[in-house]
C-alpha cells in the first residue's frame, strides 16, 4: 500500500510538473487563454491595401508568432507578397483566389486552407459579393515584402 502511494504521489507530482506550462501556446502573450467572439473583433485596416481590414487575435507580430483575424473587401486584391514567417490562412466566408509562385490559383471556400512558406511569394482577391472573412496566422515576427519591392511582378 506505501508502495502504491508513493508511485501515485511521484506520477501525481509528474503530470503537475508537465502540465505547469499548458495553456501557454506560442505567441500568447497572457497567462491565460483568449476567448473573442466575433462581434467584439476590432477590424482596421493599415492601408496596404485599403481594403483589406484585421485585427489581432492573440501573440505579437512584432516579436514572435500571431494570430488575426482578416477581412477582405469584395474584390479586394492583396497583391504579390512574401513574409520571412510561415502563413497560414483559413477561409472562414467567401470565396478566396489564392496563388503562390510554383502553384495554380486556387479559389476557396468556408474551411478552406493554404500554408505559404517562408518566402513563398503569394496573394489572393476575395471573388464574393460580401466580405471574405478569414484567419491568418504567422509563425514567427511579422514582416511583408511586396513584389514590387523584391523586384518580382505577378
Amino acid at each position: 500500500m506505501k508502495r502504491t502511494f508513493i508511485v501515485f504521489a511521484i506520477l501525481l507530482a509528474a503530470v503537475g510538473a508537465s502540465s505547469h506550462g499548458l495553456g501557454h501556446g506560442q505567441g500568447q502573450t497572457a497567462p491565460h487563454g483568449v476567448v473573442i467572439p466575433l462581434a467584439s473583433a476590432k477590424l482596421t485596416s493599415d492601408g496596404e491595401p485599403a481594403c483589406l481590414k484585421a485585427a489581432l487575435e492573440n501573440g505579437d507580430p512584432n516579436t514572435g508568432p500571431s494570430t488575426f483575424l482578416g477581412e477582405a473587401a469584395p474584390g479586394c486584391v492583396v497583391p504579390a507578397h512574401y513574409h520571412a514567417a510561415e502563413e497560414q490562412l483559413i477561409v472562414v466566408r467567401g470565396d478566396v483566389l489564392t496563388g503562390m509562385e510554383g502553384m495554380p490559383e486556387t479559389t476557396l471556400g468556408p474551411g478552406g486552407f493554404a500554408m505559404m512558406p517562408s518566402k513563398a511569394m503569394h496573394w489572393f482577391t476575395c471573388q464574393s459579393r460580401s466580405p471574405c472573412l478569414m484567419f491568418i496566422t504567422f509563425d514567427r515576427k511579422y514582416d511583408i515584402v511586396w513584389a514590387k519591392e523584391a523586384g518580382k511582378s505577378r
